[in-house]
């Protein structure tokens, strides 16, 4: 079997020779060399022809995003990442992920005694997913990049745990939900991963101020849940938050899970509030887009809207169906608009999705549901 090839572009010596131990140790990738800045990287793509590259934001001569635009523009490629865990280094990550990277890890500690296997797997996990990335996907997404630049001159993964895999029993209990009446208020679910912060952007663009509300679940580490939110905020008619324990839930409003919580719905007073949960991870992610949905399903039942979109893995896939099982409509991303098909194609073969659309119709399927 042929190997990945992946070139590694960080200004960091030690970094560079610490992804080189850890992208070697799989039998499937192959580091065929590094580069210190990106002028070097640049001659050195032309010369060992790399299948994904993983990429620093922050490097002397040129940063990563001014880089990252250039080489989208004219030699699109899969490009992952590597960034800081600050506010800075979450708001960079987003601006790289809206240009067409395909996903991101945060940068190795120096000591990696205690988290050294878990890195890895992450890291490496994530070349492999994106090497399957075609080159059209990476070039229709700069082309939104574009678009939306010209349109307005205004952003996953969470890190997998090696701990024991929980399902969402662990969090929240699931009961023998009985189809409920239509409510008067609508909530819309939304669950994703790779790929998911510029799915949820086109989404969130095309929805108007007095839309249902939103409750959304993406992978995502704590740092870039509340920058990631501030960046959906900007670009949307509704107001979008990263959600608060005890918050109450809104019509023009949207929430975003944080990054280290599980979000769940509940019922107060005839009104929903937002419920934030510190249990395990589930599906190895916290938050986790089936706890999200078992909550939705179990307490907001026929109202509710169920959207799952791109990512890695089968994250959501049963909440889904969950949510369907109560007579709510469900949505999946399709597979041509997906970054990875993993969790909406889970989805799709479970029978768990109404209807199987692009991320272009989604935004006017939700309207068209949401007023019937």
């Amino acid at each position: 079997m042929q190997k990945i090839k992946v070139l590694i572009v960080d200004d960091s010596a030690l970094v560079r020779q610490m992804l080189q131990e850890m992208l070697s140790s799989h039998p499937q990738i192959e580091v065929v060399g590094s580069a210190h800045d990106p002028y070097m990287a640049r001659d050195m793509i032309k010369q060992v022809h790399p299948d994904v590259l993983t990429l620093d934001i922050e490097m002397p001569k040129m940063d990563g995003i001014s880089f990252l635009k250039n080489l989208m523009r004219l030699h699109p490629m899969p490009v992952v990442m590597v960034s800081t865990l600050t506010e800075h280094g979450a708001d960079v990550t987003l601006q790289a992920l809206e240009l067409g990277a395909i996903d991101f890890v945060t940068k190795p500690k120096l000591n990696l005694a205690q988290t050294f296997e878990s890195y890895t797997t992450e890291i490496c996990n994530k070349v492999i997913m994106a090497s399957k990335v075609t080159r059209g996907t990476l070039e229709r997404q700069y082309t939104r990049f574009s678009n939306n630049q010209l349109a307005r001159p205004k952003v996953e993964s969470s890190p997998a745990t090696i701990s024991e895999k929980y399902d969402a029993d662990v969090i929240i209990k699931k009961t023998n939900v009985i189809k409920k009446p239509r409510y008067a208020e609508t909530i819309i679910a939304i669950g994703s991963s790779t790929g998911g912060t510029e799915a949820i952007k086109e989404i969130l663009m095309r929805l108007p101020a007095t839309t249902p509300p939103i409750v959304i679940s993406q992978h995502i580490p704590a740092a870039f849940s509340g920058p990631f939110a501030q960046r959906m905020d900007s670009v949307s008619e509704m107001t979008v938050h990263e959600a608060k324990d005890n918050q109450p839930i809104l019509q023009g409003h949207a929430y975003i899970a944080p990054g280290d919580k599980h979000l769940l719905i509940e019922p107060v007073g005839g009104k929903f509030i937002c419920r934030l949960n510190d249990g395990p991870p589930v599906n190895r992610h916290k938050p986790s887009v089936d706890v999200m949905f078992r909550s939705v399903a179990q307490n907001v039942g026929n109202n509710a809207i169920g959207i799952i979109l791109t990512g890695m893995g089968a994250d959501g896939a049963k909440g889904l169906k969950e949510i369907q099982e109560v007579g709510a409509p469900t949505i999946a991303q399709d597979q041509k608009s997906s970054v990875v098909w993993g969790m909406p194609g889970e989805a799709v073969k479970l029978g768990a999705a109404d209807f199987v659309l692009s991320l272009d119709q989604i935004a006017y399927k939700i309207l068209a549901l949401a007023s019937k």
